[in-house]
């Protein structure tokens, strides 16, 4: 039974669930309404990060760590072109940044680009509500929004679009195709290998880790046919990270089969690895919370080592962890799971074994850490040297 909604009637700002479970703070950001789905991270840095990573499109999102703020923001750390999440829930926001690298405060960020936040809430009992009754509908109200009548409010917020269901990717998609360069990123001599990275909610730092290792990558729309991916002539397709419920990517599904039947190596990250599940034949299906944070555990089973990962999910593939099996999708060959989180036992990889194809369910690009899945970049980097005929080149960190 749900709980009877109720509030502080002084309250400067509420947080209302789907539920009727209420809780009150002060302002934070702008003022005003923001919808979406209540989601929390683990991380304890990196929120300039996690605010600008598009995964996060249409989420408020709750950090677990207690002190946000402290080091302010700069205009080298951002992660796409702006702010996505849909609303910021914190604790205990920085009264002033310190730290050589801040050029202003959080808050200053989070106005300017219109976020509606909360601060001096509850974020561990909110987190212990998520984690007991899973990722919810949600909703935050501050200044006159947060006079009108509880009711009103949990109406309100039951009434928006569930995740489940929603396509969001080609709303944060770039409009048109870029160009990352080897030489800007401290590669010297000619590029190696040219990538095509279907841009589904990527973050600003992938197509670096790319460019590092000597790769020319075409950043292209999340609509891209198989004819824009071919007219860059690449030698690997990668595809990112988004936002958004998996089952609605039709189109990049189909794209993925294209690609996998031309022989083309290809590595997908998050939406990227759940796109190759469904061109594999796999279902995927939503998580209860999710995986979100930068100290995930996740196996690889390839090696038997334990890395600490970078998530930002909430859906995952629905795969046979004993294996390798026959894909769904016949014509693809065998395929097994190559990675497997330590927390629950989700899929956090995928390797074909008849094809140059695999995938992840976490940030191998690490943007701000941790580093342990690199070595993935070179894998990638591997197959498209074989793909190619050439030599493999030393490894990057």
């Amino acid at each position: 039974m749900s709980p009877t909604p109720t509030r502080v009637a002084t309250a400067e700002a509420l947080i209302v669930l789907e539920d009727g479970k209420v809780f009150s703070g002060r302002p934070y950001g702008a003022t005003g309404t923001t919808l979406g789905e209540l989601v929390f991270t683990t991380g304890m840095t990196g929120y300039q990060e996690t605010l600008t990573d598009p995964s996060f499109a249409r989420q408020i999102v709750v950090q677990t760590a207690p002190h946000i703020g402290n080091t302010g923001v700069n205009d080298e750390d951002d992660e796409s072109r702006r702010i996505w999440v849909a609303g910021y829930v914190v604790r205990d926001a920085a009264r002033r940044p310190s730290n050589w690298r801040s050029q202003r405060s959080l808050d200053e960020d989070l106005i300017a680009d219109g976020i509606v936040g909360i601060k001096d809430v509850d974020t561990r009992a909110i987190t212990r509500h998520v984690r007991d009754k899973g990722a919810l509908k949600a909703g935050i109200f501050s200044g006159d929004d947060a006079k009108a009548p509880v009711a009103e409010l949990v109406a309100k917020v039951a009434g928006q679009d569930a995740m489940a269901g929603s396509r969001l990717a080609e709303e944060v998609s770039a409009e048109e195709t870029y160009w990352v360069e080897p030489k800007d990123h401290g590669w010297e001599g000619e590029p190696r290998f040219t990538v095509a990275a279907l841009d589904l909610g990527i973050k600003g730092m992938t197509p670096i880790r790319f460019a590092e290792r000597g790769i020319r990558v075409a950043v292209m729309p999340a609509d891209s046919t198989l004819e824009d991916v071919l007219a860059v002539q690449p030698d690997g397709v990668f595809l990112s990270n988004g936002p958004g419920d998996p089952s609605t990517a039709d189109a990049q599904v189909e794209l993925t089969r294209d690609v996998l039947d031309r022989g083309l190596p290809f590595f997908g990250i998050c939406f990227g690895n759940q796109i190759l599940g469904r061109a594999l034949g796999f279902g995927t299906y939503k998580l209860p919370f999710g995986h979100r944070g930068i100290n995930q555990p996740v196996m690889d089973r390839t090696t038997g080592k334990v890395e600490i990962t970078a998530q930002n999910h909430g859906f995952a593939v629905d795969a046979p962890l004993d294996g390798p099996v026959t894909a769904p999708q016949e014509r693809f060959g065998q395929v097994e799971v190559s990675h497997v989180c330590l927390n629950d036992d989700v899929v956090e990889g995928l390797r074909c074994l008849d094809i140059p194809a695999f995938s992840v369910q976490y940030h191998p690009e690490a943007a701000a850490g941790p580093h342990d899945a690199a070595y993935l970049f070179d894998r990638f980097a591997d197959a498209m040297a074989a793909y190619s005929g050439q030599a493999a080149a030393p490894k990057e960190g």
